[in-house]
């Protein structure tokens, strides 16, 4: 027979225990009341986010853990009569954007994109660099120092922002040794690839807010600090300094100067004359014996002490350096990467904005300097 239980006595709770109990209570009810319900982690992190997929690409976007409604996609107005191309860009605020199609990286070009006076904080950087071994190799000395100005740098040398697209086309040339980039066989495929490289970055990157376009070799390693001020100054659709290459002289052991960019030129009857006779997809070629085109070239148009803002036009431009105000660009004018009347790239680039009603100019006495390999 079961023997009746006595009674049961309970353990008094102790009151912190208590107090702890109460006050976890309260914050999980004010956590899951204030909070809608669900727990986002990293919001401080992502407090500069993108708030939707269609927001401009300032920053990146994520999705919201918020279960419920999605906020609508925002209405982006640009009013384009704000954007002003001007002879005085610093004073007006006018964004430039700088392109460098990149296949190796060179020290002095980054060098010398710091010393810009213009202010950095109105320029955009954009790169577009192959996806093989060398321009792996380029982008990580590139990244490394990104990393270094944008973050550790002094606030003045910091961009506005910095865009690394990295290309898929397999780039027709094995080696980009210049002797090999120069060979006239190797022009018409190596200069198409440039082109597409070219419009790749400029139609991904032209924003709304951009003025001008700075295109600038990735091998360019010494221009004037001033260069994008000197270059605005002259309100031109498009204008070209003088590309030349410092190198050691044997012949005088002293250190010397000789053209480099052939590709800005004043067209002439002996190159009309040619590309009347030659097929639809033949193109004309500057600098080359076995293609005498007897044009005028800008870069033998330099004389020393005279004035730094000679204009002269130009039919045909090249692209080591080119400032050209965006709204050429937003006409239309890219770079062709076929025979467009027998030009290609930068020099096709010239005609197809030519035939849009914009002029091309160049400055011969303004000089600025290509790596000597």
């Amino acid at each position: 027979m079961a023997r009746p239980m006595g009674p049961v006595r309970l353990k008094r709770a102790n009151p912190v225990t208590i107090a702890i109990g109460s006050l976890l209570c309260i914050f999980i009810v004010y956590f899951l009341v204030f909070s809608g319900g669900s727990v986002t982690i990293s919001a401080a992190r992502n407090a500069n986010a993108a708030s939707h997929p269609l927001s401009p690409p300032t920053s990146p976007f994520r999705k919201s853990s918020n279960k419920g409604k999605a906020k609508p996609p925002p209405v982006m107005r640009y009013n384009m009569n704000n954007v002003t191309t001007t002879a005085h860009p610093v004073e007006n605020n006018e964004h430039v954007l700088v392109l460098s199609p990149m296949a190796r990286f060179y020290q002095g070009y980054w060098d010398n994109l710091l010393k810009l006076s213009y202010p950095h904080e109105l320029i955009t950087l954009a790169f577009i660099l192959p996806k093989n071994k060398e321009g792996n190799t380029a982008t990580a000395l590139l990244q490394a120092q990104i990393a270094k100005t944008q973050k550790f740098g002094d606030e003045k040398e910091r961009f506005k922002s910095i865009v690394i697209l990295r290309q898929d086309v397999e780039p027709p040339l094995v080696s980009q040794d210049e002797g090999e980039r120069h060979k006239i066989e190797n022009q018409k495929a190596r200069r198409a690839a440039m082109a597409k490289a070219r419009n790749s970055l400029l139609f991904t990157m032209l924003g709304p807010s951009t003025s001008w376009v700075l295109w600038l070799d990735s091998d360019i390693v010494e221009t004037p600090p001033s260069l994008i001020q000197d270059l605005a100054s002259h309100d031109a659709p498009i204008t070209a300094p003088n590309c030349f290459q410092r190198y050691f002289n044997t012949e005088t052991n002293q250190m010397d100067e000789r053209p480099y960019d052939y590709n800005n030129w004043q067209d002439s009857p002996a190159a009309q004359e040619l590309a009347s006779k030659m097929g639809p997809d033949d193109i004309l070629l500057e600098g080359y014996a076995q293609m005498a085109t007897y044009r005028s070239l800008m870069t033998y148009m330099a004389k020393a002490g005279e004035n730094l803002h000679q204009e002269v036009p130009l039919d045909g431009v090249g692209g080591t350096a080119l400032l050209v105000k965006a709204d050429v660009h937003r006409d239309g004018a890219m770079f062709p990467a076929f025979p467009f009347y027998h030009l290609i790239e930068t020099e096709g680039f010239a005609r197809m904005a030519k035939r849009l009603g914009w002029v091309s100019i160049g400055l011969p006495n303004y000089k600025i300097y290509h790596y000597n390999e």
